[in-house]
């Protein structure tokens, strides 16, 4: 485990930049799988999603923000979490220029300039957490081992509730 200095919101925000994938929804519904981005280092505390105006979590937040729940699960970034928070509208155009990528371009005919491109944000609250900087080639050789001498993995990492 790692020492009680360990700054898990910054570590949370800094694997948070590279992870690729999550699943969204609100606080009792479906969690749908969206394509999570944050600003440098999550310095704003947003999680950020390009989406389509008729996407169900868009239309669920057109009267205002509701509670929401964002999972990941990046081994490449050593990164699981449960994370409790409110999703939002973003009316920041600058922001959608910022986030557009070929994989964005690839759902809207018209481009970033499609009149369904829509922007919501995440705001994380509180998190249930594993983060770790062990690499792939270790977890899978633990894993192995364990099975092989029924000890549990000698895996490093911190795991805890994060409050943003």
């Amino acid at each position: 485990m790692k020492d009680v200095a360990f700054n898990a919101a910054a570590e949370f925000w800094d694997a948070m930049e590279d992870v690729t994938g999550g699943m969204l929804g609100l606080e009792t519904g479906p969690l749908i799988p969206m394509t999570p981005q944050v600003r440098e280092d999550g310095k704003d505390g947003k999680v950020y999603f390009l989406t389509s105006k008729d996407n169900s979590l868009f239309e669920a937040i057109t009267l205002g923000p509701r509670t929401a729940r964002l999972v990941v699960a990046d081994q490449t970034e050593g990164l699981w979490a449960d994370i409790e928070g409110t999703l939002h509208i973003e009316a920041d155009t600058d922001l959608i220029e910022e986030f557009w990528s070929p994989f964005a371009a690839a759902w809207f005919e018209e481009g970033r300039k499609d009149p369904d491109v829509r922007l919501i944000s995440f705001v994380p609250k509180k998190a249930e957490a594993t983060i770790t900087d062990d690499s792939p080639m270790k977890f899978f050789y633990e894993i192995a081992k364990s099975n092989f001498t029924n000890e549990t993995p000698d895996l490093d990492g911190w795991k805890g509730t994060i409050r943003f």
